[in-house]
């Protein structure tokens, strides 16, 4: 699905965080927005999935208008997203957390379980654990293996390394390329750290002071370009 972001204003009460932003996701590709905290990118996140109302501007999916539908409709329409924090049901056990996903899909699938699991093969022998008893690499491959239990047409990934050993972001990495290289799956990525984005995506972009500040293909960038951009 083809995911553009239309000239959109954002504001917490009167304080305006995202100031105009426009980002085309062509169907199929794999975009990194990245930006040091605060200039607004979970915020602009939140407002492509419906979780926060846009001041101005528009979202649309294959061409359509959705910046008035509610979060679960887009949910519906083919949108998945993974919040910062590997945010799961701590009190719940990882199968339960997959379970309560699939059953509220009024699409669900039978297999979708099954094959969220095959791109994070680890979680089979931790599915009777406590998703609060999961170190913090398991429970963010749990937050995304819960995500693709719906089916997703575009992920939205939010920081998925944020806290995580360096072992398990390469396998979270793996798992993230090798799902976007067999599904086609439209995948707009925020992160921070700029070599794991850029091993991933195709297609960047930094925002800085609520704007996009750069942007350009991956292939070509050199990671001199992000010094100053990134640069707390």
């Amino acid at each position: 699905m083809h995911l553009e972001v239309d000239d959109v204003r954002m504001a917490y009460g009167r304080t305006e965080v995202v100031f105009g932003v426009s980002l085309d996701v062509p169907e199929g590709s794999f975009t990194c927005l990245m930006g040091r905290n605060g200039v607004g990118k979970t915020t602009l996140l939140n407002g492509i999935m419906g979780m926060l109302p846009l001041k101005t501007g528009r979202i649309r999916l294959d061409g359509r208008d959705i910046t008035g539908l509610t979060a679960s409709a887009r949910a519906r329409l083919g949108i998945g997203y993974v919040p910062q924090g590997h945010q799961v049901f701590p009190h719940l056990t990882a199968r339960e957390n997959l379970r309560v996903v699939f059953e509220r899909d009024r699409r669900g699938d039978p297999k979708a379980i099954d094959d969220a699991l095959d791109v994070f093969p680890r979680l089979r022998a931790l599915l009777d654990r406590p998703a609060g008893l999961l170190s913090g690499g398991q429970a963010q491959q749990l937050a995304i293996a819960r995500a693709l239990v719906t089916r997703p047409k575009v992920l939205l990934l939010d920081e998925p390394t944020e806290g995580i050993q360096p072992s398990i972001i390469l396998e979270i990495e793996d798992a993230i390329a090798d799902l976007h290289r067999s599904t086609g799956m439209t995948i707009l990525l925020v992160e921070q750290y700029v070599e794991f984005a850029l091993r991933l995506a195709e297609h960047y972009a930094v925002m800085d002071g609520g704007l996009i500040a750069h942007r350009g293909d991956t292939a070509t960038v050199e990671l001199s370009t992000f010094s100053d951009l990134l640069a707390v």
